[in-house]
């Protein structure tokens, strides 16, 4: 009896935990019998399943999170260090990117629908080649592609590029910086608290 209830206790804290993410019907979340529990981009035919959704980790205004201290990431090391040799990008950036946007979650989908580690939106994955955005090695190399040609079309002012990342090019064109949003101004501000803190811990 009493693993039965440490057993419904789990479930009741995980359902908590995704019912944060719950989405528009993208990427869903069920338990197999034997207990497993399996992520899909595919509708499961089981009946009970979770639909998952995801908002950018460091674009809400009102974030409790201490961007000072909050835990660093050492995930996904090959396939960043990858990318940052095939698109000469700093590592630090990339990872303080990817904290950003998605707090390292694979399976990230936004409201609007941007996917996955470095949350690309649908047009621009295609348009970046990546088939499978949900896929980290796919996903990380898109997503630094995509930043290092910002970073080049705004003459390597890094804040531009990064607000153009989260706001588009085109509006940070039309203001000549990062536009007045406070939603984007947090989002620049903290990936370069982020960016520093992961430079200090690569040393």
């Amino acid at each position: 009896m009493r693993k039965d209830v440490i057993k419904i206790m789990m479930m009741a804290i995980l359902c908590s935990f995704t019912s944060t993410l719950l989405a528009n019907g993208e990427v869903y979340k069920y338990t197999r019998a034997d207990g497993s529990v399996v992520f899909s981009d595919l509708k499961p035919k089981v009946k009970e399943f979770t639909t998952l959704k995801f908002d950018c980790y460091a674009c809400q205004v009102n974030s409790l999170v201490n961007w000072k201290n909050t835990p660093l990431y050492k995930k996904y090391a090959h396939e960043i260090s990858t990318a940052s040799k095939k698109y000469q990008l700093d590592k630090a950036l990339i990872r303080a990117v990817i904290h950003a946007e998605s707090s390292f979650n694979p399976i990230a989908i936004s409201k609007v629908g941007a996917q996955g580690l470095m949350q690309l939106m649908p047009a621009t994955a295609k348009e970046l080649g990546v088939n499978r955005p949900l896929n980290a090695t796919q996903n990380i190399d898109g997503g630094t592609r995509y930043l290092k040609k910002l970073l080049v079309q705004f003459d390597g002012k890094l804040t531009f590029a990064l607000a153009a990342y989260n706001a588009g090019a085109s509006t940070v064109k039309k203001y000549n910086g990062i536009p007045p949003y406070k939603e984007t101004q947090a989002y620049v501000k903290r990936i370069g608290i982020l960016h520093q803190r992961y430079k200090q811990q690569a040393m």
